[in-house]
């Protein structure tokens, strides 16, 4: 109840708009593009306390350090060793079919510049999974952030991504220099 509070007082305050689909009503993967600065964690928690969705997010497991560790894990945080990163699919399968709704926050963009390409976990996280992909956003233009629609990946990588593509067109990111095109490099 708290976390909600906070959420729509940040609202009320700030000088971005919350414009959102409803929230997924299960486990989804959402995306958090264009990621382009430090802001867009704020804007995420800022967005699942107001919808009440729940949100993992996987962050580098040196942000869970010391005494940040129990602060990112309370926030939804799951480290991830990138240099041995063997069974994150299967935790995350795990956690897809354990019935809980949640969302669980990729930013395939990586991290916040100097990225030409998005990488491919969300897809393939999304085809073993089955879980369907719900687009996140944050655009500088228009001062908005929110939730856009929630898609079933299909399996034909083009297709898919033309569709997401398509949503983002738009949406500059926070810091509108930053944003890379939405695009795998398994399209080529």
């Amino acid at each position: 109840m708290i976390r909600y509070f906070l959420a729509r007082l940040f609202w009320v305050v700030s000088p971005w708009k919350l414009r959102t689909a409803p929230a997924p009503n299960e486990p989804t993967i959402l995306i958090g593009a264009p990621h382009t600065s430090n802001w867009d964690f704020v804007f995420m928690l800022a967005i699942s306390w107001r919808l009440k969705l729940p949100v993992k997010w996987l962050g580098k497991d040196t942000l869970f350090k010391g005494w940040r560790g129990p602060l990112m894990r309370g926030l939804g945080g799951i480290a991830v060793d990138r240099k041995n990163a063997a069974g994150l699919v299967r935790r995350i399968i795990r956690m897809a079919n354990s019935g809980q709704v949640y969302g669980l926050v990729i930013t395939p963009d990586g991290t916040r510049k100097g990225h030409s390409r998005w990488k491919s976990g969300f897809y393939r996280i999304a085809m073993e999974t089955g879980m369907p992909v719900t687009l996140g956003y944050v655009d500088r233009h228009t001062r908005t952030v929110g939730l856009g629609p929630t898609l079933q990946m299909t399996g034909d990588v083009a297709a898919d991504m033309d569709r997401i593509r398509a949503f983002y067109a738009d949406k500059s990111g926070f810091h509108p220099q930053y944003r890379v095109e939405p695009r795998l490099n398994s399209e080529d």
